[in-house]
């Protein structure tokens, strides 16, 4: 072995801020550094200087362990750390590295904590301290909640920084030439005399030498990349169709596969028959799985055309059967045993609403599928006691876990190789699809087995966002609004999701009230109550979670308010407003919009204003009432997400969360019969199409508040921005998604 390779004492601490006053597992635990991940496998010649930065003869390579959803993860990931290594990122090799407790993800834990992401109070901000040590002891290796940016924001540049510092002290060691005289650029350290020495050439001597820890970041002043737009790295294969995602992948000698389970979530399989499937052409074997079973064929069509052939006998569902008994069920869950929490209880709620004049309403919202456009797939390998993973996944350690398991090996023989995704909004969350992938494995070693779900299994398979019933009762008084009550009721997407991870889900769940009970507004009394439903079809995370429905339950009943107080919507949301920043994203948003002036006959707007993942969004929607119905005609969205680090992918992903917000707002919906759903592919689950996309305007407003993620904050407020400007176009006020329930659109 080299003597690189030799180095095994190399770590680097990551996150070194520790929390104040120690953790309950221990101040010690916390801040002991992570042992690099990239020093078990170097090749001679190769230098792993942080657990981000990889480098040999052929260049530098750039670890990006957030998963890439079609999101830009990678690019954005690349990004930071080139913006210190003095690197262009399209001139590296990008790689999303192994799972690795290294690679924890610092922000995620503070989502669930019971503080508003605006309170920045030492108690708050010492548990999300704690929430952090939390994730860095268990590991904790996920993408989600908007959370790539802001845990990356600072790691990333400091695994660039250290990186670039070592190199420049390797160039010292083999030259002579003190530190303080060097320089980089493009790969290069560059010497007093112009000469430059690649970063490729000191890989070897950088890998003998400690890292250099105590490192300058540079000001935002002087960025050459973060902050300007450049172009994503994988803009230019996708726009030509050459970049390879999960499913395009083939390899020598491969099988392939398909499964059906049960369709009624969670329920059993009985038995089967698949006399017909194992005398169809190119099956190979049937293979029961966990639910149901699997067939290995010669090619892909002809697995799933086997397997559809399979005579199943499918136990019942554990849940209603029923779509109406499933509303029942969560309506009937607004009651006080039932209730999970109450993080919003200003005022006297109960005594201002017992003096009567009351306006009550009662929202509701349907499950939602995830619906990406690759469905799920895995390609498997076991052979020689090693197994072999290639997939796309956003719990890439957890994954891992529990493929052992299934497999009966020890968790260091499962290779997991992370693939680009087409599409997830949390669905690649869940790795079920992953675990029966290897229980084919299992069955048959050896050759790499393709394992590909047909779009009805993908769709009546799918882990949904959960429904949603709302009561709201409030008051006006004096033209303003003065009391405001809010009960929710939903399923728990936590002890549903992270059960299946193994994991129990104690104390409420903030998802049921997130996007509601934290929420800017200085209501004289304001209350928001969550309430537990039963745990039914199981759910997941969906974009932009909770507060994906919420901001529609609580933004439409708010405006409820404005119009019975008779208050302009704009100046009551700014007079309630009680926090700055929020209230610069309000304004900003009603200026796009030139809010107050005369949109002419048929016309409407609506506004709509959300706090989701810290980000305050504010949306206007203008539409049109036309003879053949409603027509979406402008949207304009503010918020603020601190510095915006790429202004292109920014606009893009803001867009794209409109377009989301609008499309399922206005026609999508799951729903059960016999305990299973009926929307089993495109054609029942519709989506807003080209034609119907509006002109979307987007306004960065930075207070100087600390970066956040941008890729779900536009969901929440495109719903009851719609909703609020229907009302205002056509005086229908609908309480009910989809609103093609109740008005047709064009």
């Amino acid at each position: 072995m080299s003597r690189i390779g030799k180095i095994a004492r190399r770590t680097f601490l990551i996150g070194s801020v520790a929390v104040v006053g120690g953790v309950a597992f221990g101040y010690y635990t916390y801040k002991k550094p992570i042992k690099n991940p990239l020093l078990d496998d170097l090749a001679d010649g190769e230098a792993a200087l942080t657990p981000y930065v990889r480098i040999d003869q052929s260049g530098v390579t750039i670890i990006t362990p957030r998963a890439d959803l079609g999101q830009g993860a990678y690019s954005i990931q690349a990004a930071l750390v080139a913006e210190e290594l003095d690197v262009d990122p399209s001139a590296v090799n990008v790689d999303p590295g192994p799972p690795s407790a290294a690679y924890y993800n610092s922000k995620i834990a503070g989502e669930g904590l019971p503080f508003s992401a605006l309170d920045e109070s030492t108690l708050a901000s010492s548990a999300r301290d704690f929430g952090e040590g939390v994730a860095k002891v268990l590991g904790i290796q996920i993408t989600g909640g908007s959370s790539t940016v802001p845990d990356a924001y600072e790691k990333l540049r400091i695994a660039g920084a250290v990186a670039r510092e070592t190199l420049k002290a390797a160039a010292a060691k083999e030259t002579g030439v003190a530190v303080s005289e060097l320089q980089t650029r493009d790969g290069h350290v560059i010497l007093p005399d112009g000469t430059e020495i690649a970063y490729a050439d000191l890989a070897a001597t950088a890998a003998s030498i400690e890292p250099i820890e105590k490192v300058q970041l540079r000001d935002a002043a002087s960025w050459e990349r973060l902050g300007k737009s450049h172009e994503r790295l994988d803009i230019v294969a996708k726009s030509t169709g050459t970049l390879p995602f999960g499913i395009d992948l083939e390899m020598d000698g491969m099988l392939y596969a398909s499964v059906r389970t049960n369709p009624r979530m969670g329920g059993e399989v009985l038995g089967f028959d698949a006399t017909e499937a194992e005398g169809m052409r190119g099956v190979l074997k049937v293979v029961p799985i966990k639910g149901g079973a699997g067939v290995i064929a010669d090619n892909t069509w002809r697995a799933i055309q086997a397997v559809n052939a399979i005579e199943f006998d499918w136990g019942e569902a554990p849940y209603p059967a029923e779509q109406d008994a499933l509303w029942e069920a969560t309506r009937a869950a607004i009651n006080s045993d039932q209730q999970d929490s109450r993080f919003k209880d200003e005022g006297n709620v109960e005594p201002v609403l017992a003096e009567g004049g009351v306006l009550e309403a009662e929202y509701r919202i349907p499950y939602l599928a995830h619906a990406p456009l690759e469905p799920m797939n895995a390609v498997v390998q076991l052979k020689d006691g090693r197994l072999d993973i290639w997939t796309g996944t956003q719990i890439p350690r957890f994954l891992v876990a529990k493929a052992a398991k299934t497999a009966g090996i020890e968790a260091e023989n499962v290779h997991l190789h992370n693939q680009y995704m087409g599409g997830s909004f949390g669905r690649r969350l869940e790795d079920e699809y992953v675990q029966q992938a290897v229980e084919l494995a299992v069955a048959h070693q050896g050759a790499p087995i393709k394992m590909t779900w047909s779009r009805e299994e993908d769709m009546t398979h799918d882990f949904p966002r959960p429904m949603q019933v709302s009561r709201a009762r409030g008051k006006v008084q004096d033209g303003k609004v003065h009391a405001y009550d809010l009960a929710i009721a939903a399923s728990s997407t936590s002890e549903s999701q992270i059960g299946r991870l193994g994991f129990p889900a104690a104390g409420p769940d903030i998802a049921i009230v997130q996007g509601a009970w934290d929420q800017p507004f200085a209501i004289p009394n304001y209350r928001v109550t969550g309430y537990r439903a039963p745990a039914m079809v199981p759910v997941s995370s969906w974009r932009s979670v909770g507060a994906s429905g919420n901001g529609f339950l609580h933004g439409g009943f708010l405006d409820e308010l404005f119009q019975e107080a008779g208050a302009d919507p704009l100046a009551e949301m700014l007079r309630l407003c009680n926090h700055d920043a929020s209230r610069k994203v309000i304004e900003t948003v009603g200026e796009m919009a030139n809010w107050g002036s005369d949109l002419g006959a048929n016309r409407g707007r609506g506004l709509a204003f959300c706090v989701s993942f810290g980000v305050p969004t504010a949306e206007v929607v203008e539409i049109t009432q036309t003879e053949s119905g409603i027509k979406i005609d402008k949207v304009f969205v503010a918020l603020d997400v601190g510095k915006v680090l790429d202004p292109v992918n920014f606009d893009n992903q803001v867009k794209g969360g409109v377009i989301w917000g609008l499309g399922h707002a206005m026609l999508s919906e799951l729903t059960y019969s016999d305990g299973r759903t009926e929307q089993e592919n495109y054609d029942w689950y519709e989506a807003m199409r080209l034609y119907q996309a509006p002109e979307i305007f987007v306004q960065a407003v930075d207070n100087g508040s600390q970066i956040r993620g941008v890729g779900e904050p536009a969901v929440p407020p495109a719903a009851p921005a719609l909703a609020n400007a229907i009302f205002d176009a056509t005086g229908q006020r609908i309480r009910e998604l989809p609103l093609s329930k109740h008005i047709d659109f064009v």
